[in-house]
């Protein structure tokens, strides 16, 4: 018994974790992943390790983004795990006086190796967004937004509008795309 808590317990702390990301501690927020893991969310596919560096470069930009993360639901299978966490993405871009409230949940397949439990996948699904105007309304290109689902075309309006491109659909609440994600996960869980 003591093990699951203490099992459960490690996963939340990499869940909650991703304020290393907000804050700009990059060594931190590389501890959260297997050095072979791998993320694939709105602007960004490819290994972890790479991830971290285009978020420091995205930090570095006009763009701001803060990420309210909720308590995780785990699937246990022996030392792997399906991670599914409610989380508020926020953004702003300062110099369009825009920006967007996005409700996602992050999708994560998590392992234990050596002891220690680290996400080796993370996938996000889109619930709903919306834009933000800190200053007032803002003229917003409608065309733009309609190349995206409705779920994050605000996010993806501000990221690309920011020199972050959104390159493909991703899964969003209901989507052929969610259901498809959690099939690969859960095969991947009972292999």
């Amino acid at each position: 018994m003591q093990t699951m808590i203490e099992d459960r317990q490690q996963i939340t702390d990499l869940m909650t974790g991703w304020i290393h990301r907000d804050l700009g501690q990059w060594d931190a927020l590389c501890s959260l992943f297997h050095a072979d893991g791998t993320i694939e969310v709105t602007w960004f596919e490819g290994l972890f390790g790479d991830f971290v560096d285009a978020s420091a470069r995205m930090g570095a930009s006009d763009l701001k983004t803060k990420h309210m993360i909720g308590n995780p639901v785990i699937t246990f299978n022996g030392n792997k795990a399906i991670v599914e966490t409610n989380a508020m993405i926020i953004g702003e871009n300062i110099k369009l006086d825009l920006g967007c409230c996005v409700h996602n949940r992050f999708y994560d397949l998590v392992e234990k190796r050596n002891g220690e439990w680290k996400i080796v996948r993370r996938q996000s699904v889109y619930d709903m967004g919306s834009f933000t105007f800190p200053l007032g309304l803002v003229e917003i290109d409608k065309a733009t937004c309609q190349k995206y689902p409705r779920e994050y075309a605000a996010l993806a309006y501000v990221l690309e509008k920011s020199g972050f491109p959104v390159n493909r659909i991703f899964a969003t609440r209901g989507s052929e795309l969610e259901s498809k994600m959690k099939a690969e996960g859960q095969a991947w869980l009972n292999a």
